[in-house]
């Protein structure tokens, strides 16, 4: 790839290798696109502007040191262009919203246009997207706009491309690897953003660990959470906790045996289990919960059952998984 080759000086193997074979880590090289018009009928102003949203430089900071700390400095993104767009991106039918109507629509909660679905061919050619990939100006896209854009929280395009928590966008011409197109929102937070990330993650590690079976997939072991293995929770998922029992119930006070912090110590398991509840996570608070199930992805040297002992590296770039 060629942030591998920047950064390392080599061309890098097509296979994974151990993890002391990359120094220093994997910078990828990220476009950041922000769909932010400017609303005729409020003075001309943008709309983060008129409705008081996030600052995109602010998220985008805060989430690449969240995963630069939780990875132990592995993964350090770099953000080499950015784009701002006074423009409402096409939905898959051809719709754009228009100032007036969307913010009738945000502030009566009613009226959103169906389908929601965003047009992502538009968005790759309007950007040149496969030739800025294909070039090695680039590595993945970040796409920031308001709610109801349309967006996937991930989807993976190019040659191979499969599920990343979305329908994937084959491409063979014109392009000779896959990259990842994340969707954010700059009208919620970091956590969001995170989870996004986080589901990306589970649809990387799930195409990386599918031939495995039974005990030998110790991704499925990863995700484990009591509700599913009673007494045999591991450190769940995005949306469950070790001990939730819905979707999001990061916040439960109940108490679950697991052994989530012996997953530090990959992949020499100590047999470390425990009683946990939510104060482990940040009493339910998501940007917290999130960390700390980052920071128990496995980030070690070496293979296990011919599969990388770090599994950012699998997390970050979809071309490393066969």
């Amino acid at each position: 790839l060629a942030w591998f080759r920047s950064l390392l000086g080599f061309t890098p193997r097509a296979t994974p290798v151990a993890d002391e074979e990359w120094p220093g880590g994997v910078a990828p090289r990220v476009l950041l696109i922000t769909f932010n018009p400017t609303i005729p009928s409020e003075g001309g102003r943008k709309l983060t502007e008129v409705l008081s949203w996030g600052n995109v430089d602010e998220l985008c900071h805060e989430f690449i040191s969240d995963l630069r700390e939780c990875s132990k400095g592995f993964l350090q993104y770099e953000i080499v262009e950015q784009l701002e767009v006074d423009a409402w991106p096409r939905k898959i039918d051809g719709f754009r919203y228009e100032g007036a109507s969307f913010l009738q629509s945000w502030r009566t909660r009613t009226g959103w246009h169906d389908p929601d679905a965003v047009d992502y061919e538009a968005i790759l050619d309007e950007f040149d997207l496969l030739s800025r990939v294909e070039s090695g100006q680039i590595d993945e896209v970040w796409l920031f706009a308001f709610p109801y854009a349309g967006f996937y929280e991930s989807i993976m395009v190019g040659p191979g491309a499969f599920w990343c928590n979305a329908p994937p966008l084959p491409r063979s011409e014109g392009i000779s690897r896959r990259f990842v197109i994340m969707g954010f929102n700059y009208e919620r937070g970091v956590g969001p953003m995170l989870e996004a990330w986080g589901h990306r993650v589970e649809s990387h590690l799930q195409h990386t660990w599918r031939h495995a079976r039974g005990d030998e997939n110790l991704w499925e072991r990863f995700i484990l959470y009591d509700k599913i293995a009673p007494g045999r929770a591991n450190c769940g998922w995005m949306h469950y906790a070790p001990n939730s029992v819905t979707d999001y119930d990061w916040g439960n006070p109940t108490k679950v045996r697991s052994n989530c912090d012996d997953w530090l110590n990959f992949p020499d398991f100590q047999g470390i289990w425990r009683d946990v509840d939510c104060r482990d996570w940040g009493d339910g608070d998501m940007r917290a919960h999130h960390k700390w199930w980052f920071q128990r992805l496995p980030n070690a040297p070496g293979q296990t059952r011919g599969i990388s002992n770090n599994w950012w590296w699998y997390a970050t770039d979809p071309n490393v998984i066969s």
